[in-house]
């Protein structure tokens, strides 16, 4: 991914008919080049990024830089946060090969200030921001309509995420607390409970649709630790050491099967959501660095990781393959002709109604006319001539 400047933040961007683009954020270097929004195309056969830009966006210098990027799940648009100028959305249309931004105006967050977090919910249906003030706004989207504008909702929000329904949003602070609220009305549901020596910091709700769960790394002392709490009681059922050191960064892959955390030393590893347990580990990927970003492909076990000493990186996972749909409908082939020919085996070999044991002094088993006769058989005469004759 050529280009001058530092990257600040990026995302996939998914497109119809399953094509991925990436877009990354890159702040100025040293006044030399401005800040820029870049947008790249994926190759799923190379797993890779193709070097130029599809298209580029040059950000006015009163603006500042890019902070976070979080784009709408349709793929339609996104919405990026600079250090000076608040927000604004960008509008993408276009094929695969011509895409084409179209820069817009956010009233709500034109002048909002830095915002720290941005998140749009699963269905696309809200939007949420956490500003570096600790102001929290939630909105209706497309509308942006305010469900929520609450200027103390903490000290500086750290990380925030949608529940699966979109019925909830978990909010962390810099302090080490966390918030539950109603994305419906903007209700302040809850704090997460938390001992006095513990900081919770990154949050993500599980997008399996099973059982949901709310997943935070937690800061213990010196033990860094990932935290599981029930939604329905929001109280911890447990937690795990895995990552075994402080978190920058937690992303859930988009069907939920997956976590990835990236460290503040330049390591990532990914866990097995059902297992708890890691899969994959990528050691000093971003080498003596933080992770910034670690974001999955919508469609492929890539995640898309960036700190600002390495810029951007492309990381295929050593993970379980999933079953393909074509794979599926070819096991369940193969298990229906198995069944066939086993019914087959068995009927050849039991001793069937058709197919009786034929005894020595038998000529052969009962003959299908036997079976078949007329109704009116030698028995049934038999039967009724065993009784006296009526006088009528």
């Amino acid at each position: 991914m050529e280009g001058g400047g530092t990257v600040t933040c990026g995302s996939w961007i998914k497109r119809p008919e399953n094509v991925n683009l990436v877009v990354l954020g890159k702040s100025s270097r040293a006044s030399s080049s401005p800040s820029v929004l870049e947008i790249f195309s994926f190759d799923p056969k190379t797993t890779s990024v193709y070097t130029s830009p599809l298209v580029t966006y040059v950000f006015d210098e009163s603006e500042g830089d890019p902070m976070t990027i979080a784009v709408n799940p349709s793929g339609d648009d996104f919405v990026c946060s600079t250090t000076n100028g608040g927000c604004k959305l960008f509008e993408v249309y276009g094929g695969a090969t011509d895409i084409n931004l179209l820069a817009k105006k956010m009233p709500p967050l034109q002048d909002a200030g830095p915002q720290k977090c941005l998140s749009f919910s699963v269905d696309g249906s809200r939007f949420a921001a956490g500003g570096v003030d600790g102001h929290l706004r939630i909105m209706h989207w497309p509308s942006l309509r305010i469900i929520l504008d609450e200027p103390k909702a903490h000290k500086s929000v750290l990380d925030m995420d949608f529940s699966l329904d979109s019925e909830f949003l978990a909010t962390t602070s810099t302090d080490g607390s966390a918030r539950i609220w109603k994305t419906e009305d903007g209700v302040a549901w809850t704090f997460l409970t938390r001992n006095s020596d513990e900081k919770i910091e990154l949050c993500r709700f599980s997008k399996d649709g099973t059982k949901p769960f709310l997943f935070c790394t937690v800061q213990r002392g010196d033990k860094a630790l990932l935290a599981v709490y029930d939604i329905s009681t929001w109280n911890k059922i447990g937690h795990k050491r895995l990552l075994r050191k402080p978190a920058s960064v937690l992303s859930i892959s988009l069907d939920g099967k997956y976590l990835a955390m990236g460290s503040k030393d330049g390591d990532i590893c990914v866990v097995d959501v059902k297992k708890m347990e890691i899969n994959h580990w990528s050691k000093r990927l971003h080498l003596g660095t933080s992770i910034a970003l670690v974001e999955f492909c919508p469609t492929q076990r890539v995640v898309l990781t960036a700190s600002k000493e390495w810029g951007a990186m492309i990381t295929k996972l050593t993970v379980p393959a999933d079953w393909k749909e074509w794979q599926i409908y070819s096991l369940l082939l193969a298990l229906f002709l198995a069944s066939a020919v086993v019914f087959y085996i068995f009927f050849e070999n039991s001793d069937s109604f058709w197919n009786f044991p034929v005894a020595r002094n038998q000529h052969g088993g009962p003959k299908i006319e036997s079976i078949l006769r007329d109704p009116q058989s030698s028995d049934d005469q038999n039967m009724w001539n065993a009784f006296d004759p009526l006088d009528m």
